[in-house]
């Protein structure tokens, strides 16, 4: 039998300490490649850690009709043509966005700021911050 504190496949107590490295703990593969940094955001317009595009929106709903009002370094204006009541502009915003940047509605889902004006979209299509912008760029340009 052993002795009570030794044995132990991954114990501090073994001969062997290829586990322990510089006062670290490393197991597994080691991780020599720094981790993803994610993209500098492009105004409105950024890439989250996933991979992801995200666009910061400043919904305004109630609106007469379903339009991209202003792209600023802050936020992307959308007016939204529904009432702002059990996630109808919501899902409007998401229908109208899925339109403008030719994605499918599935694509596109709001991520953050459900009860606000202040909201992030996701995109979860293969896309370019810089192609987004472009498109939303686009429909300031028809009003």
């Amino acid at each position: 039998m052993s002795e009570p504190g030794r044995g132990g496949q991954n114990s501090p107590d073994t001969d062997d300490l290829s586990w322990f490295r510089g006062g670290r703990i490393t197991r597994g593969k080691s991780q020599s490649k720094e981790p993803e940094k994610p993209l500098p955001p492009l105004g409105p317009v950024a890439v989250d850690p996933k991979g992801c595009v995200t666009i910061a929106i400043h919904a305004k709903p109630g609106s007469k009709q379903n339009a991209v009002t202003d792209v600023t370094a802050e936020a992307v204006s959308v007016a939204i043509a529904a009432p702002p009541s059990e996630g109808e502009a919501n899902a409007e915003l998401c229908r109208y966005l899925s339109k403008v940047l030719e994605l499918r509605k599935s694509d596109v889902v709001l991520d953050k700021g459900g009860k606000s004006r202040e909201k992030v979209v996701k995109l979860l299509a293969s896309t370019t911050p810089e192609e987004v912008l472009e498109k939303l760029e686009k429909q300031v340009e028809k009003k």
